[in-house]
């Protein structure tokens, strides 16, 4: 029998010539995948920070800690950190979901009851007018005594707030300048689209003018912060000092102001949410001709389309706001909009999400004819509505009768029947806590979202008149004593009524 050897060094070319046949042929297949465009992204962006960046400011801010709320900080939540949960810091694990607002402000010691004591805080802040006009967070300005902003030239100023607007977290404030300032121009944060390349800009803990990139991870989110929410979700990393600061799109246009963060540390984890420009273009124009905003009302309780719903509405997928009730009087109502009716767009615009239709609302001009696109009982329909006015101090997170108390930290409505059967309440009368504002008195409490109001001061609530009467006669310092029921049990709750 003969044998035949192996020439293992011819067979060893042979194999190497035939895998760099494959690997060329590979390349040259998903060379062809790639898209054209895939060329245009920016190799870096220096010339938009180099461009922009002198328009990004900081923001220093002096604040008076009342007693006990000194170590009450908005964006600090040590509860979640070390598990501990002595009472006393009861309102800081309401916080939802570790959402956190960032401006800096250093750490109190925790303990006991302290007096009051000023504090500076840090933000930032952006230049929208060569004039000296510049966008920030409203939680950055609010309640301080002074407020500075430094240039990146090292400039300081003294600023004064041209007007605040807490429901959707922007305030404008203006310095005169000595020279020409570098500003930035309002760019269409609808057109942007998830996976965009977007660079934020500011002074996270204090490092001026920190400039990071990442993408837009998500649109239309709500994390339970106001009723107006509509905020871009970026990966772009964020933290505290951040707050106020620009995120720009890759031509270097405004799309967003920096707000929150969802963290357990405090730290960027790579989830930041920036309100959309338009919403803060709206907001600002307003400010500035006003100093306040009025915003338009459709007068409809809304929810969640969740997938059994759409089920039992005839949609295809869960999207849209349900309505769960229709204000009386209201210009839905005049408009034949029906409980039960599910809005799938507003203005030819699709309702993704029901978070997008009270910011839509909100932006659009009073007077204005609107068009809703609705499904009832698996039919569409077209409705055109006629936006009214927004009584500011008839607000609710779902555009229902209630009631605002800054000074308390909570917001109240009347509660109905169909709201009860909604949020499965087993009371049908009283005042439902639609919102709690983190590190308020009411925070502090334990009061939480979906407490029922029985009685204050040993009297009935049942009302908003009822409610409105009560905290008008309240002086600074006096005590107000709360019945409020959670679930099936009912507790009494002390809270000291401020004025300033």
């Amino acid at each position: 029998m003969k044998t035949s050897k192996i020439n293992y060094g011819q067979l060893f070319l042979t194999m190497k010539f035939l895998l760099a046949v494959l690997l060329v042929q590979t390349s040259l297949a998903v060379a062809a995948e790639i898209p054209a465009n895939l060329s245009d992204l920016p190799s870096s962006f220096a010339d938009l920070v180099e461009k922009k960046g002198p328009a990004v400011v900081n923001v220093y801010t002096t604040k008076v800690l009342k007693g006990h709320q000194g170590f009450q900080l908005p964006f600090h939540n040590d509860d979640q950190n070390n598990g501990q949960n002595n009472g006393q810091n009861k309102g800081r694990q309401e916080m939802p979901d570790f959402f956190k607002k960032f401006f800096d402000m250093p750490d109190q010691d925790e303990g006991q009851p302290e007096p009051d004591m000023k504090a500076q805080s840090l933000g930032s802040g952006v230049i929208v007018s060569a004039d000296g006009y510049i966008v920030t967070n409203n939680h950055v300005v609010d309640d301080s005594e002074e407020i500075k902003v430094r240039c990146t030239n090292h400039e300081e100023y003294d600023a004064k707030i041209i007007g605040r607007d807490p429901k959707t977290d922007v305030a404008l404030i203006k310095i005169v300048p000595k020279n020409g300032l570098t500003f930035v121009t309002f760019g269409n944060s609808d057109t942007l689209r998830v996976g965009d390349w977007v660079v934020a800009v500011g002074n996270p803990f204090g490092l001026e003018n920190t400039v990071t990139a990442g993408i837009v991870s998500g649109k239309g989110r709500s994390i339970g912060e106001n009723p107006y929410e509509n905020f871009i979700q970026t990966d772009a990393s964020i933290n505290m000092g951040n707050s106020g600061g620009p995120l720009f799109n890759v031509k270097g246009d405004l799309v967003g102001i920096n707000t929150a963060i969802y963290s357990r540390s405090g730290g960027s984890i790579g989830l930041g949410f920036a309100i959309p420009a338009n919403m803060v273009k709206n907001v600002v124009d307003q400010l500035k001709e006003s100093g306040k905003v009025t915003r338009g009302w459709l007068g409809v309780m809304i929810q969640h389309v969740t997938a059994d719903l759409a089920k039992e509405f005839g949609l295809e997928h869960p999207y849209g706001a349900l309505v769960g009730e229709v204000v009386k009087g209201s210009p839905a109502e005049e408009a034949g909009v029906k409980q039960g009716d599910v809005i799938i767009a507003f203005m030819g615009k699709e309702i993704n999400q029901m978070s997008e239709l009270p910011a839509q609302v909100a932006q659009t001009k009073i007077g204005t004819s609107a068009t809703l696109t609705i499904m009832r009982k698996g039919e569409k329909k077209v409705v055109t509505v006629k936006i009214g006015k927004l009584d500011e101090e008839l607000l609710g997170s779902n555009e229902s009768k209630s009631q605002i108390n800054e000074k308390l930290g909570l917001t109240v409505q009347e509660l109905t029947p169909e709201l009860a059967k909604t949020m499965n309440i087993k009371e049908d009368k009283g005042l439902i806590v639609s919102d709690v504002a983190p590190g308020s008195a009411a925070a502090m409490n334990g009061i939480k979202r979906g407490a029922i109001i029985m009685e204050i001061n040993q009297k009935s609530v049942q009302k908003l008149a009822e409610f409105t009467e009560i905290i008008k006669k309240a002086k600074d310092g006096d005590n107000l004593l709360l019945l409020v029921k959670e679930g099936d049990h009912t507790r009494f709750v002390v809270i000291k009524y401020k004025t300033k």
